[in-house]
């Protein structure tokens, strides 16, 4: 396992940044997808239905990558390659769902989109970093 640093989960931590999923459709192709996800513990974490293009890749194998970046000056990136597990336990998703929309929403707003996103049919992924990669100064 790889082992996020205090700086890296800083960056990973900072502001509303979206991160961006790849995973592998059932066809092989590659695909990208933007997601809300926060650190839970030493966990990172995101939610997403298990009838979705991630959920069900995720169900056919437990291996993603986490992109987050910077687009301005000095640009810079992580990605984490991660082996996944899931959960469809109510409670945990209402916990993990309310903590993500605390991140992306504000305090004011977490319980209720906890609510509307910790619903049955929904997926708690925890991932589980296998790699790093990271180049926190571009242009430097």
């Amino acid at each position: 396992m790889a082992i996020l640093t205090s700086e890296i989960r800083a960056f990973l931590s900072e502001g509303t940044r979206t991160g961006k999923v790849a995973y592998t459709a059932a066809d092989g192709r590659a695909l990208v997808a933007p997601v809300w996800f926060a650190f839970d513990g030493d966990d990172l974490i995101f939610n997403t239905g298990s009838r979705t293009a991630k959920g069900r890749a995720i169900a056919r194998d437990p291996r993603l990558t986490l992109c987050v970046d910077i687009q301005e000056p000095p640009y810079a990136y992580v990605q984490v390659q991660c082996e996944v597990t899931t959960s469809e336990d109510l409670d945990e998703l209402v916990r993990t769902a309310t903590l993500i929309a605390a991140r992306y929403m504000g305090e004011d707003r977490a319980e209720e989109f906890g609510k509307r996103n910790g619903a049955p049919g929904e997926l708690v992924v925890r991932l589980h970093p296998v790699k790093v990669v990271t180049d926190l100064n571009v242009t430097g």
